[in-house]
């Protein structure tokens, strides 16, 4: 296939938020140097909005849980892949789905590229013994890798970021339009080692709040987070919940228009790095060398548990183990550390 022709590249990435929205920056380089590419990326269906903003790229739904389920669901997504007409395959995801998929693309010679994801050097990052603590490759970068291999050179140094949304009237009067900057905060992780504390997350609302100068938007999903983030709009003035009154595509052109973004090592933090919004992370018993930094953000802004009192940081890649003692390891990130750096942020 003439790689200046119709090619089309069928881009998997099924996991979590996150990891699909750091794919964003790679296929905004990859279209960049490549217009006349056509792709499509085989994601979960409450994820398509992400990729609105970009030309040449259609989303189809992984239906994993029904049509998709089991080898022959996947048989059954491969034919319905193979109709249409897809030249080349850049798996993002690896795993065991994606591998079969892969076995199904082999009867048709399909050119089927998988993601390296570096398994034995973040194993020796967040093991506890003899641990490597060093700068790994960016999941970014590794996904660059795949187009690569496929024969789409890219380089990220470059990258143009997708531009700001306009507002729909709903979203404005949600929250409200004034001079003050707006500040969104995702207080929540999926596991309980990316969290920081609510009652010093509700120190920092306060003290940004008690300055009169910003508008505070909270984000979160799901029925347990949206009482939260509803008894704290109760307590604040300045603070307005977003949690349950947005669709995907609703939030995403409010973050596109923040002056700052709040969040843990979370999905919240990549989705607004996407639109070049400063993002300052908060990270527990994960790290940015194990490569889930957000695009283009200054390490500065990324404000660290103090690894001289739990040296096992990070733990894991995803923050799903917790060794014992290490409960509380995001307190040693204290509330006055985030406000000082969001407001020298928000200075500049």
């Amino acid at each position: 296939m003439d790689k200046k022709g119709k090619s089309h590249i069928l881009v998997i990435r099924l996991s979590a938020m996150g990891d699909v929205a750091m794919t964003i920056p790679v296929l905004i380089a990859l279209l960049d140097k490549n217009p006349e590419l056509k792709i499509t990326v085989l994601t979960k269906k409450p994820f398509a909005p992400i990729f609105s903003g970009l030309k040449n790229v259609e989303v189809y739904e992984a239906d994993v849980k029904k049509n998709h389920k089991g080898l022959v669901g996947l048989w059954r997504l491969y034919q319905e892949l193979k109709k249409l007409d897809i030249n080349y395959v850049a798996d993002l995801h690896n795993v065991l789905r994606s591998r079969i998929l892969k076995k199904y693309f082999a009867l048709d010679k399909t050119h089927f590229v998988q993601i390296d994801k570096g398994r034995t050097d973040k194993k020796a990052l967040t093991r506890s013994k003899n641990k490597i603590f060093q700068q790994l490759k960016s999941t970014h970068q590794r996904y660059a890798d795949v187009f690569t291999e496929l024969g789409f050179p890219i380089d990220l140094s470059n990258t143009k970021l997708l531009e700001r949304q306009p507002l729909s009237e709903k979203v404005l009067e949600l929250v409200g339009q004034d001079t003050k900057k707006w500040v969104g905060i995702a207080p929540f992780a999926a596991h309980e080692g990316k969290m920081y504390p609510l009652s010093l997350m509700k120190e920092v609302i306060k003290k940004l709040n008690d300055t009169e100068k910003y508008k505070i938007a909270l984000f979160g999903g799901g029925a347990n987070e949206i009482k939260q983030l509803e008894g704290i709009e109760k307590e604040f003035e300045g603070v307005v919940n977003m949690a349950g009154k947005l669709n995907l595509s609703e939030e995403l052109s409010l973050i596109s228009n923040l002056d700052l973004m709040l969040s843990m090592d979370s999905g919240n933090a990549h989705l607004a790095a996407n639109h070049g919004i400063p993002v300052v992370t908060l990270w527990g018993l994960t790290h940015p060398y194990a490569g889930f930094y957000p695009f283009n953000q200054s390490l500065e802004n990324a404000l660290l548990s103090d690894r001289k009192q739990f040296p096992l940081i990070p733990t894991s890649v995803y923050g799903n183990k917790l060794p014992k003692g290490y409960e509380n390891v995001m307190q040693s990130i204290t509330p006055e550390q985030v406000v000082t750096k969001i407001s020298q942020l928000l200075a500049s």
